[in-house]
């Protein structure tokens, strides 16, 4: 770096030159801190021919055209010959006016008059022997990039002034062949089209167009021609970063208990910034500082959180920085993850299964936990603050309960040890204790129905390699008898698929098949207790609770046959107690119900008919009012629903005079 810091410098104390100097590095790598850190100070301390150089900096970004660098030039300059205002910035050591500032500069400033009356020393001012001009982010002006040069050349070629030009060549590249494309697009498709040339058949019609384009509009080619003319010399900016990001982490010496942390972890955030595959700085940046504010909640609400959790909270603070930041991944590849457990089991997933849909997860953990070792390296919180802005409590204590209660192996689970890391992991001398552990929670039944189907799976697989001395038909019978205890604490599991795709045995063997067969029954089972438990919420609702009755129906049993599972001569009585306007909108949910979902709630038409002859029952020989008109419009919109079914749902039910009903 010192080298190129040296070869600027040649540049400005060379008596004569009619070329400027270029400084080409990509975003965020540092090269405006270069500038303002190393190459101002330097030119401003030299003194050449009795003379002290002043250097005019200034940024392109956002300029619309060229009278606004005029007006930027003349700005800097000015500012250094009013006298009252030299002698306020040198006091308070102010280096250059704020950008807010300069607007509310009094204009007599722009008119020669300084507000202490003294005039502009013009000799001075047309000076140019002294002056080092720095144009900034020249990629990112709205100006068209070929006249900024050529408005830059007058100075260079005419005045002699020494000029740096700071820029991203890539991304001016980029920008030079897709400014105006449409326009480009509908000229070049005229052209061929007047030249006969657009529907010969001799190419693509894309490919023409696009050559087209380069011939009539070959912006690359004027910015090369006017470059060599401008520019005498390119220097790559490529930082040594170790140096850079040292000096980054200074910001944190106010904070004794970080920067400790960071300086003991310097060679870490340099590997992960490394890892990223870029060289923005910038994003570097932003993410230390994400750190700090993690680092500040762990420490004051989790203390005793070991040095390696937090050493992995650092990488992965960072490399979901990059990942999301830097636009190499769509957020949502990280928002569906809910916590450390699923994500470790997509990796388990992906490498036996192979599933491409995971890859990206794959070479993520692939790439940041290079020779990292850490069994917890997904962190929720962290991935939810990186994504929105927002530092959420609630999956802070989450996460960190869990890593509290299951980050030390020797208290964690078995199962829970084979579902979330290779098998091969477990050492050797831990294996016997943990089949044994297992087995006894299988035999209690403590495990989750869909859980101990996934134990199966590994005890099967170990006891076909050897590893453990148990027939598959004592194994098989251990585990009925457990899925059989599970089912009575288990919820049904909705998502069998993805949770088979998680065991990370490459086949499963026929075995297997009795067992999911079980496993499928009892979920079913599981499944029924499930809707009995909502019909019974739900129906309870009624009538007392109508707009919590209306929310649930609309939100959980639409699309699934609710009054199979409840009790119809118990809902005629809820129901013949609502207001008519309820009956009402009842009716009108389960014909729009109906309509759209009648294959999904055909298993519930049974109890349909028994609920409407219990209601026709009622009904008989009643006077008519207004509740009794209703509900035989009830009763009639129920039988226009069952006619659409075959007859096939017989009631069942025991007679009962009509004043129990």
């Amino acid at each position: 770096m010192e080298d190129l810091v040296e070869s600027i410098l040649d540049y400005i104390r060379s008596d004569y030159t009619d070329y400027a100097i270029m400084i080409n590095g990509e975003w965020g790598s540092g090269k405006t801190h270069f500038w303002n850190n190393k190459i101002k100070k330097k030119i401003e301390s030299m003194q050449l021919n009795g003379k002290k150089y002043t250097t005019i900096y200034m940024s392109l970004y956002g300029i619309s055209n060229l009278e606004e660098i005029s007006k930027k030039i003349f700005i800097e300059t000015t500012q250094l010959m009013d006298k009252n205002l030299r002698k306020y910035m040198n006091s308070n050591e102010h280096k250059t006016i704020p950008e807010y500032a300069k607007t509310g500069l009094d204009m007599a400033n722009f008119f020669g008059v300084t507000q202490n009356g003294d005039k502009i020393d013009y000799a001075d001012f047309f000076s140019t022997e002294d002056k080092v001009l720095c144009f900034d982010d020249l990629e990112r002006a709205n100006v068209d990039v070929i006249d900024i040069l050529g408005y830059i050349n007058n100075f260079v070629e005419h005045d002699h002034i020494k000029t740096i030009i700071i820029c991203n060549e890539k991304e001016l590249s980029t920008k030079l062949k897709s400014s105006n494309l449409e326009m480009k697009t509908f000229i070049a498709t005229y052209l061929l089209d007047r030249q006969g040339e657009l529907n010969q058949a001799d190419k693509p019609i894309v490919e023409k167009i696009q050559e087209k384009i380069e011939h009539v509009f070959d912006k690359a080619n004027d910015y090369e021609r006017i470059k060599e003319k401008l520019i005498g010399e390119t220097f790559e900016y490529a930082p040594k970063f170790d140096y850079i990001i040292n000096g980054i982490l200074m910001r944190y010496e106010n904070d004794p208990d970080l920067i400790r942390f960071a300086r003991e972890n310097a060679r870490l955030i340099i590997s992960t910034f490394e890892r990223s595959g870029t060289r923005n700085l910038r994003i570097l940046k932003h993410a230390l500082n994400d750190f700090k504010k993690v680092f500040d909640m762990v420490n004051k609400n989790y203390p005793n959180t070991s040095n390696r959790i937090i050493q992995t909270m650092l990488i992965f603070t960072i490399a979901i920085s990059f990942e999301i930041k830097a636009g190499k991944v769509t957020k949502t590849k990280f928002m569906n993850i809910k916590d450390n457990e699923e994500y470790k089991s997509i990796l388990v997933s992906s490498r036996v299964l192979m599933d491409n849909r995971q890859f990206y997860i794959k070479e993520f953990d692939s790439n940041y936990y290079y020779n990292f070792k850490a069994d917890y390296r997904f962190f929720k919180f962290i991935e939810y603050y990186i994504r929105t802005r927002i530092f959420d409590m609630k999956i802070f204590k989450q996460d960190m309960e869990t890593i509290r209660n299951t980050v030390d192996t020797e208290n964690l689970p078995g199962y829970k040890r084979l579902l979330t890391e290779e098998y091969w992991k477990i050492p050797d001398d831990e294996f016997d204790g943990i089949i044994k552990s297992i087995l006894e929670e299988v035999k209690a039944g403590n495990l989750q129905l869909i859980d101990t189907v996934k134990m199966y799976a590994y005890f099967s697989y170990f006891a076909r390699k050897h590893l453990i001395d148990i027939d598959i038909k004592t194994l098989k019978g251990t585990f009925f008898n457990g899925m059989n205890l599970s089912c009575l604490k288990s919820k049904y599991c909705e998502n069998v698929e993805d949770e088979l795709a998680k065991i990370a045995i490459a086949e499963f063997t026929e075995d297997m098949d009795e067992i999911l067969k079980h496993f499928n029954s009892l979920n079913m089972q599981l499944l029924e207790k499930q809707y009995r438990e909502l019909a019974e919420e739900v129906f309870r609702c009624i009538p007392m609770k109508m707009e919590l009755f209306y929310e649930q129906f609309d939100k959980k049993c639409m699309q699934i046959p609710i009054f199979k599972y409840c009790d119809p001569y118990q809902l005629f009585q809820r129901i013949s107690c609502a207001s008519n306007e309820d009956i009402m909108i009842i009716k009108e949910k389960l014909l729009t119900r109906a309509e759209k979902y009648p294959k999904k709630i055909e298993g519930e038409m049974g109890n349909i008919k028994v609920f409407k002859q219990v209601l026709d029952d009622y009904l008989k020989d009643k006077q008519t009012t207004i509740k009794i008109v209703v509900l035989r419009e009830l009763s009639r919109d129920l039988g226009n629903i069952l006619s659409k079914y075959k007859p096939t749902f017989l009631p069942r039910r025991e007679e009962k005079p009509v004043d129990e009903v």
